[in-house]
């Protein structure tokens, strides 16, 4: 066994629901990157979006190395969660390169600190503001996998397509057919425990 190396263990972490983040767009349309898909408003861009403006601000602002990356949608009086969704002229070029630029701004920050380094969290309540780097990289890996999820959820209702990657959908073994039967015992498991309850 070899030693363990913190800080590559969190960006290989980090790295992964990225790139998990981010392939959910491939081959799909303007449209269905963007169209709300659950109640909330819940869309495949605007997560991306919303992860891009989570790494600038706990992984630069908050340990004073700010990005210069204007973000509008995070400003005072900004409607409330533009960071959650794009505008017809922030096109999936834009916010696909905003998001690998805010990737490394917050892995220099990661580089270039130790994992202790204590940092302010601006929006946070004052006294209770605080935070390690390490602290802030875990937040940021739980949030950005917990994205990803949605949006691994999102483009299953859309095309099928399931997993960390074209080349790993985490998924058992199993046809189409499988999984129709799969899905229907589920549902009669469901159905049943309803009526037992």
């Amino acid at each position: 066994m070899t030693a363990s190396d913190p800080k590559a263990d969190l960006h290989f972490s980090l790295q992964s629901a990225r790139d998990a983040l981010l392939w959910k767009l491939d081959g799909l349309s303007e449209y269905d990157i963007r169209r709300p898909a659950t109640p909330s408003g819940t869309n495949l861009l605007g997560l991306v979006k919303h992860a891009a403006g989570v790494e600038l601000g706990y992984l630069g602002d908050t340990f004073g190395r700010p990005s210069g990356e204007p973000l509008p949608w995070l400003e005072d009086g900004a409607e409330p969660n533009a960071d959650m969704w794009a505008t017809a002229g922030e096109t999936r070029e834009f916010v696909v390169e905003l998001y690998h630029r805010a990737w490394a701004h917050a892995d220099a920050t990661i580089d270039a600190l130790a994992l202790d380094t204590v940092g302010k969290v601006l929006w946070w309540p004052s006294g209770r503001d605080e935070v390690t780097l390490h602290h802030a990289v875990v937040r940021v890996i739980a949030d950005t996998h917990r994205h990803a999820g949605h949006a691994d959820i999102l483009r299953e209702l859309m095309d099928g397509a399931v997993g960390m990657n074209k080349a790993n959908d985490s998924m058992a073994p199993g046809d189409s057919a499988w999984w129709e039967g799969y899905r229907s015992r589920l549902e009669l498991a469901a159905q049943e425990a309803d009526r037992d309850a």
